[in-house]
């Protein structure tokens, strides 16, 4: 029985093998993902956060697997893995950023009301920001998978 290829990789191109690291001080092997990537997810960071956006905007799990042909599991379970405490790294990644690349942009931020709403407001603010001053030609959400180093929903590493 052989093994099942995953159909976004196909095993008979090494262009899109996954690149490998090896770590200098530990030695442990680590996969290095593309920035549109999310850390085990199989959709993209820009799916996944306008999932989260429509989220902020008030939508149900329901209506948003339906806007985005997307199982109702799958997004039920993105939405409830944006808990409070993770929403608020989302925030303080987003305001860090925005704090190196445009201080003065925050005054210039329309807070929706809502703490998830205002993590990505901020986490946006700082992809364009990035992307006027330094002519960055990767799209905002890819920029926002690197600030949230691809865990736009995974509850924040402690340490």
């Amino acid at each position: 029985m052989g093994t099942r290829a995953c159909p976004h990789r196909p095993r008979d191109d090494p262009d899109r093998a996954p690149t490998r690291v090896r770590c200098r001080d530990c030695g442990a092997t680590h996969i290095l993902l593309p920035t549109a990537l999310q850390v085990r997810r199989a959709d993209t960071a820009e799916v996944i956060g306008n999932a989260l956006a429509h989220k902020a905007k008030g939508l149900g799990f329901r209506r948003i697997a339906e806007r985005m042909g997307r199982p109702e599991s799958t997004v039920r379970r993105w939405l409830r893995r944006t808990t409070g405490e993770h929403v608020q790294w989302l925030h303080r990644r987003g305001t860090e950023r925005l704090g190196l690349v445009a201080r003065e942009a925050f005054c210039t931020i329309r807070y929706v009301g809502n703490p998830l709403g205002d993590a990505l407001c901020v986490l946006s603010a700082a992809a364009v920001e990035d992307r006027r001053r330094f002519g960055f030609p990767d799209p905002p959400w890819d920029l926002i998978g690197i600030y949230t180093q691809g865990r736009l929903l995974s509850p924040p590493r402690s340490g």
